[in-house]
């Protein structure tokens, strides 16, 4: 959800001149519509699909690393178990022990690296994602605007009250999901330098 709120703040951007200029316009006479991104975002076709196939790529992501997640939770119980009552002292003179230690420390930051990676990759996945949806939203809005009349189009977070008969966003929904019933998503993948040997 942190990814959409972004989204919408992205969106929101390309609209700033008109959301400034709105107080002004309406007070002399200029038609405003209202919008619900959000709801756009969440309830049209194409946003649940988007949503959906995000939700499903993150799951196999989590699948993926959990593997590697288990097995360090069980040597990282194994080696406290081994090391309950040592110093730090006791560990380093007790050469084995010290390399098991070292190769357990060398594993944990190679999986954090891995699941950095892979958080990183689901982001890039949403914003691409929602790059797509708001692209395809832009003609529909242009044509919201010539269906209404209108000069702005303000989203609803940004107006202070709104009547319901300068709303919408039922139509912006109708129109994206005959538009954009489905969003090609695509698992977007960070190439990294290895670490030095």
């Amino acid at each position: 959800m942190k990814l959409i709120k972004a989204a919408l703040a992205a969106f929101a951007l390309a609209f700033t001149g008109t959301t400034v200029a709105a107080p002004i316009a309406a007070a002399q006479g200029t038609n405003v519509v209202v919008i619900d991104q959000s709801r756009i975002m969440q309830e049209s076709a194409g946003g649940k699909d988007i949503i959906s196939k995000v939700n499903a790529i993150e799951q196999t992501m989590q699948s993926e690393l959990k593997p590697t997640q288990d097995s360090l939770a069980t040597e990282g119980q194994a080696l406290d178990a081994k090391t309950a009552n040592m110093t730090m002292d006791a560990i380093a003179a007790d050469d084995a022990l010290r390399t098991e230690v070292e190769q357990f420390a060398q594993k944990a930051q190679a999986f954090n690296r891995r699941r950095k990676i892979a958080s990183a990759e689901l982001q890039a996945t949403e914003r691409a994602a929602w790059n797509q949806f708001f692209s395809a939203m832009q003609p529909v809005l242009q044509e919201v605007v010539a269906e209404k009349g209108a000069d702005v189009i303000l989203d609803r977070s940004d107006a202070i009250y709104a009547s319901p008969s300068v709303d919408a966003t039922d139509l912006v929904i109708s129109k994206m999901d005959a538009k954009l019933s489905t969003v090609n998503v695509v698992r977007q993948k960070i190439q990294t330098q290895q670490p030095q040997q």
